[in-house]
């Protein structure tokens, strides 16, 4: 039996300004699973991520998370339903320390657990307790995204939502960071993958999307993806 639809995402429409970006879009995300949304630069991705966490206002359509109508809710309501974004960038505050920065993620959700959740990320990421004074701003790019995965993890997240996790990394930082990805997903938390590393986002997705020009050009299993010379030319560059 298929898991039960965690987020459903029902011709979503937004943009900027006058710029229509999101153009009627459809996805959804189960429990437990991890979704591929990919596409080039400037195919309405992030735009998708934002209007979905409530930092972008939707025009038309429908979010639905867990059963619960989304739809133009503040991002603060949006966090306390379980819905995390990590950011592209990472946007950690480089001023505070790393204990600082976990902290502040179970400002809105999970105050209550906020020890031992941080003893579930030092779990996960030794590193950061090894650096728990240190200040953000003085880690490297990978420790960075480690925090800021870690921030998103404190709000014990029912879906995480992943906004180019690799960028900038090393490739031995890369491997890692879809490793932990995977592990993450053996846990039981869902995911939606936002990344330009196309191949390794298909080797960890139980299904993905390719958006273009703010559409959906292509739902389905990775290996039905893959099998399509035409759009593995044109939207994956393989």
């Amino acid at each position: 039996m298929s898991q039960p639809v965690l987020l459903d995402i029902q011709g979503l429409r937004s943009g900027y300004g006058r710029v229509e970006v999101l153009r009627g879009v459809d996805l959804q995300v189960r429990a437990g699973e991890i979704v591929a949304l990919l596409g080039s630069n400037g195919a309405g991705k992030s735009t998708l991520n934002n209007t979905v966490s409530g930092l972008v206002p939707a025009w038309g359509g429908r979010v639905v998370f867990d059963g619960a109508d989304l739809t133009g809710a503040h991002y603060r309501d949006v966090v306390r339903a379980g819905l995390i974004q990590v950011p592209e960038g990472r946007r950690v505050f480089p001023n505070l320390s790393v204990l600082e920065n976990l902290e502040l993620g179970a400002f809105a959700r999970a105050r209550q657990r906020r020890a031992a959740n941080l003893e579930r990320v030092f779990t996960t990421f030794p590193r950061l307790k090894e650096r728990i004074a240190q200040r953000a701003g003085t880690m490297s790019g990978g420790e960075q995204q480690m925090l800021a995965i870690g921030r998103g993890m404190m709000a014990e997240p029912r879906l995480l939502i992943l906004d180019e996790p690799s960028l900038g990394l090393s490739p031995l930082l890369v491997e890692q960071m879809f490793t932990l990805i995977g592990r993450l997903h053996e846990e039981g938390l869902a995911v939606l993958l936002v990344e330009q590393n196309v191949g390794q986002s298909l080797e960890i997705a139980d299904r993905a999307y390719v958006l273009e020009n703010g559409a959906v050009r292509f739902e389905g299993r990775p290996d039905e993806l893959l099998a399509s010379d035409e759009l593995r030319r044109a939207y994956l560059g393989l």
